[in-house]
């Protein structure tokens, strides 16, 4: 089977990324058509109302799914009618992606998802951070990335356990 390419695992993150807290403020960066349809044209994914309706339902689905709460069988819907051609080109085989008008950017989030999950197990969680609702993809060699953000959320994290630590009154 095909590889994913690079450009599908960051618009799987990016997608799982849009819905984030913000101090406390949840945020919605495909709140309405036009900035979904903002988001789809920076992606290089068709920009039309079909397509954002579609990204919406599978971020809902995608997140759920890596936090645990929902099964595989949940994305059916973004990969029916996906399909892969083969054509022979020089020495060798081109497979091209078919994909469902409507629902492309969902379905190529989707299977995304799917190469991350076969080819890198555990490698895309949620933030450790309880207050964050943004996602990660663990590259280090390791898999030992906790934090959507080092500088943002691990610090915070970091400063709050050390400052439960001081607080706590010493044995002794």
């Amino acid at each position: 089977m095909p590889k994913t390419d690079e450009a599908d695992e960051v618009l799987l993150l990016d997608l799982l990324n849009t819905a984030p807290v913000v101090d406390g403020v949840p945020g919605d960066d495909l709140a309405d058509v036009e900035a979904g349809r903002e988001w789809l044209a920076a992606h290089g994914q068709p920009p039309s109302e079909a397509e954002w309706r579609a990204l919406l339902d599978a971020r809902q689905a995608l997140q759920a799914l890596v936090r645990g709460d929902e099964a595989p069988r949940s994305l059916a819907r973004f990969v029916d009618g996906v399909s892969y051609r083969p054509s022979v080109v020089g020495d060798g085989i081109t497979w091209t992606l078919d994909l469902p008008r409507g629902r492309s950017a969902a379905a190529r989030a989707v299977l995304a998802w799917d190469a991350l999950r076969a080819s890198s197990p555990g490698r895309l969680r949620p933030c450790a951070n309880p207050e964050c609702r943004r996602f990660l993809i663990d590259h280090s060699k390791s898999n030992s990335a906790r934090w959507c953000s080092m500088a943002i959320c691990g610090n915070r994290m970091k400063a709050r356990r050390h400052y439960e630590r001081i607080r706590r009154p010493q044995a002794g």
